[in-house]
């Protein structure tokens, strides 16, 4: 499977720029403690439970998540998400890597073939893409080495799942992704930050899979404990 770096357009090389040059400004200090110079220091980063853990969706559909979302990974997350930490991808790089590594040992043995094997993200609302001016994900992606195709893309913007339970989410979520034609033919691994129901991941296996893709499992940086969907 060959995953190329993904090249910068002009726009982005320039925003990345501001960005690191902001950082040298202002004082950088652990999401997780506090500890000075440093974006999740290596006392947080090693109380992050160090084995990947696989869950099936309904399906079945595998998840291959790095760790739990709680502690320090989800105040990292959230960090990335709504404070415009940036700096907090490398070490959320290495542990999506970690679990990309596992998934690809794991997967022969559900599949026929990896060989051509492509990664997806779930796309952001264009609200959210004007609000932090980058996709979360893909910069942790960059930072673990690897680079992913985005054939998904909004059909209809969903309501806010907050309170939703597992059969609302779904309900919610059906219909709302559309995928590229492109899409056609081509094996996908999606990727995204956090999978609490599994409602999001399995909306866009739909979407790929109706446009004629094969979409292996998903891998994802959190899980949330104890809200997974249960095999059908």
């Amino acid at each position: 499977m060959d995953i190329p770096n993904a090249e910068p357009s002009a726009a982005n090389l320039v925003s990345r720029a501001l960005r690191d040059a902001l950082g040298v400004l202002l004082p950088v200090a652990c999401v997780g403690c506090g500890e000075a110079d440093a974006a999740l220091c290596d006392s947080c980063l090693a109380s992050v439970p160090d084995a990947p853990a696989v869950r099936e969706l309904a399906g079945p559909f595998p998840v291959w998540a790095a760790t739990e979302y709680n502690g320090v990974v989800r105040r990292a997350v959230l960090a990335l998400k709504n404070e415009q930490r940036t700096d907090v991808a490398a070490p959320l790089g290495h542990l999506l890597r970690r679990a990309f590594d596992t998934a690809l040992l794991e997967l022969p043995s559900r599949a026929d073939t990896v060989s051509d094997l492509e990664l997806a993200t779930i796309p952001s609302s264009r609200s959210a893409y004007r609000r932090r001016g980058y996709r979360p994900v893909d910069r942790v992606l960059a930072k673990a080495g690897l680079v992913a195709q985005h054939p998904l893309a909004l059909a209809r913007q969903p309501d806010d799942q907050i309170g939703l339970g597992i059969a609302g989410r779904q309900r919610n979520l059906v219909g709302s992704l559309r995928a590229s034609g492109r899409a056609a033919g081509r094996t996908f691994l999606l990727v995204d930050d956090v999978v609490t129901t599994g409602a999001t991941l399995l909306e866009a296996r739909r979407a790929l899979g109706q446009a004629g893709a094969r979409v292996l499992g998903a891998v994802v940086l959190a899980a949330t404990p104890r809200r997974i969907l249960p095999p059908s």
